[in-house]
């Protein structure tokens, strides 16, 4: 099979509909939009969530807690992904993003005493819990805030 033999699967494809071409195709003139009206009009329709003018979903529903926009959140490594290393590795937010411990390091990472570590390690990190600074410590290795 080369490239230039592929082909997708019989029935899979559709050929896209040719709006306004004609009383033949049954889709020309208005072109499936009905005759005037709001829609049939360019730029008509509404917006996204209009009720027609009755008070619509999103402002009957009751609106409960806060949502702090300066919140940061941080990207969460618990201690026992970090026994994948190697004893005297250090550990930054590169090393973790290339091993694939984590995808996004958001607004920095944070390391949780979730588990236990077997192996002595420098890990760089923005924040740690406190467990996890005592567990890391107990095995031998150094934390650091970046």
């Amino acid at each position: 099979m080369k490239l230039h033999e592929l082909s997708p699967a019989p029935g899979s494809t559709q050929a896209p509909k040719r709006k306004g071409r004609g009383i033949g195709t049954g889709n020309g003139k208005t072109a499936g939009r009905g005759h005037k009206g709001q829609n049939a009009r360019s730029g008509g329709g509404t917006r996204p969530g209009f009720e027609g003018g009755q008070n619509p979903l999103y402002r009957r529903v009751p609106k409960r807690g806060f949502n702090n926009v300066f919140r940061k959140e941080y990207a969460i490594v618990n201690i026992e992904e970090l026994n994948s290393f190697a004893a005297g590795t250090e550990v930054t937010p590169e090393v973790l993003i290339e091993t694939g411990i984590i995808k996004n390091p958001l607004a920095g990472i944070k390391i949780l005493g979730n588990g236990e570590i077997s192996v002595q390690l420098t890990v760089k990190a923005s924040k740690f819990s406190q467990s996890a600074v005592e567990k890391i410590q107990a095995a031998g290795g150094k934390t650091e805030v970046i």
